[in-house]
């Protein structure tokens, strides 16, 4: 799988290959620089480098070359990571950490746009699982609705921030990987944070942690908190329905989505 980019990018191993569940990836060495070689099968990871292009490593890894396949990316070598400081104490920092990378992932760049899915569309495995399971999917379904029929200070999203999507480049600082290239209200962006590491916040026992992050994200990001609830509202039920399109659970997702919904006073 790599060895065609190995030659035609004159790339040199650096590591041992990764496995995701989308993607191939062995770290490398470009020009004498590190960098890593990415190999994804998956349509919205092939085509992740039309923003990271247009982001142009202004809060995002920059990229070296690319095709329909692959993309060679700047390589993280910093040793930090917010999944750390969010288990360790941290959570704090690591927020105001995510919330500074998103910000300048939103800084308008003067040029014209990537091309990019609407957030609407994104939203359409929610309406099905709704019918399905009911309950708190419902709640979120309509929440959803709401807010994507009145979309608020619309731009270029990431559509994936998390701790593992923003990474330490060293003298380069915080940097963006793996964007899903979205178009939509900013406020979107900012919900993934709290379901995220998967154990920080993950049961309602972290309940204080989880307004904790609340009050960090509205005052650094500018978002109404019950705007902002009800987005993470609508979030968690998105990533739910993915999961139970997997056969798989939910747990995280709906708690966190319960807490959401429990501090905007809905019953569901």
């Amino acid at each position: 799988m790599f060895d065609e980019y190995l030659g035609r990018w004159k790339l040199t191993p650096d590591g041992p290959p990764i496995e995701t569940h989308s993607s191939q990836l062995l770290p490398v060495r470009y020009r004498g620089e590190p960098a890593m070689l990415k190999v994804s099968h998956a349509v919205e990871e092939k085509l992740g480098h039309l923003l990271m292009n247009w982001w142009d490593g202004r809060g995002a890894a920059r990229v070296f070359a690319h095709d329909d396949d692959a993309i060679l990316l700047e390589r993280a070598e910093g040793k930090r990571r917010l999944t750390e400081y969010a288990r360790d104490g941290r959570d704090d920092e690591a927020t105001r950490i995510l919330c500074d990378a998103i910000a300048e992932l939103h800084t308008p760049r003067g040029k014209p746009l990537p091309d990019l899915v609407p957030l609407t569309e994104w939203f359409r495995s929610l309406w099905p699982a709704a019918e399905v399971h009911g309950g708190l999917l419902a709640l979120s379904a309509r929440t959803a609705r709401d807010l994507l029929s009145n979309q608020k200070e619309i731009g270029v999203l990431h559509g994936d921030v998390h701790h593992d999507n923003v990474l330490d480049f060293g003298a380069r600082g915080w940097l963006a990987i793996d964007p899903k290239r979205i178009l939509g209200d900013r406020a979107f962006d900012y919900a993934n944070l709290f379901c995220n590491p998967e154990d920080a916040p993950s049961v309602p026992k972290e309940k204080d942690r989880f307004l904790r992050r609340v009050e960090i994200v509205s005052d650094m990001a500018g978002i109404e908190r019950t705007r902002l609830l009800r987005w993470i509202l609508a979030w968690t039920g998105l990533s739910a329905a993915w999961w139970f399109e997997d056969d798989m659970p939910a747990e995280i997702d709906m708690a966190v989505g319960q807490m959401a919904a429990s501090e905007l006073g809905y019953d569901a």
